[in-house]
């Protein structure tokens, strides 16, 4: 069953439209501070805490579902924050088609569906395709964060993400459970009360490398069509 969709009419939303026409994401914030993206952002707690810590930086937060993004933009909109706008959209899409060469400070990847079945982990994001697609994406210097509650899935992004020579591991292991100053989410807060460990992997990409821009498997659905959304 399709979800329902309803109208988001918060001034932080954008449409793609409303991107195409602007062309680009400075253009979208008035300004070119660094930028940021926040994938699968759910319902905004982190984003904000983070858009808090940073005022020198924008931030993109993105997700599929609508009722998220709705709950996401009345969390900005209570703060008052001007360095965050939201997105409905699938963020291989999103840094495919609009976010260009060596466009992001820093990527934010936080508690995604871990796809716990093993017939099913070759839906997982964290993949060597999405990486590609990451590193065309960020600058020099720039930072994937990666986190999970799920242990498998932890540590096989560890494993991934260590192995690839184009980054430079920020914690000297594979993953750490030490989040030291990384906003906690109240999804992640839940797991931590429970005693359960949240997975953090950081890695910076090195300088001095040229990505080319990624081709995408043919299987992937690159246009993002919105349902219609119901007054």
């Amino acid at each position: 069953m399709s979800q329902r969709m309803t109208l988001i009419t918060s001034p932080v939303f954008v449409p793609e439209v409303q991107l195409q026409k602007a062309g680009s994401f400075a253009a979208i914030f008035g300004n070119d501070n660094p930028l940021s993206l926040d994938i699968g952002c759910g319902i905004g707690d982190f984003v904000v805490q983070v858009a808090q810590r940073h005022p020198e930086r924008n931030f993109i937060a993105v997700d599929i579902f609508n009722q998220g993004c709705k709950q996401t933009c009345a969390r900005i909109d209570a703060t008052g924050l001007s360095n965050v706008r939201m997105m409905r959209v699938e963020a291989r899409y999103l840094l495919y088609e609009y976010l260009g060469q060596e466009s992001l400070q820093t990527i934010y990847v936080n508690c995604p569906d871990p796809w716990p079945k093993k017939r099913h982990r070759k839906r997982r994001m964290l993949n060597n395709e999405f990486l590609n697609l990451a590193l065309y994406s960020l600058q020099p210097g720039g930072v994937l964060n990666f986190t999970t509650d799920f242990a498998d899935y932890g540590e096989s992004a560890g494993e991934l993400l260590a192995a690839d020579p184009r980054f430079e591991n920020l914690h000297g292991t594979p993953f750490t459970h030490d989040l030291g100053e990384y906003p906690i989410s109240k999804y992640m807060r839940r797991f931590l009360d429970l005693g359960q460990p949240i997975y953090l992997c950081s890695y910076r990409k090195k300088t001095g490398l040229s990505v080319d821009k990624p081709q995408l498997d043919k299987g992937f659905r690159l246009r993002w069509v919105d349902e219609v959304p119901q007054p």
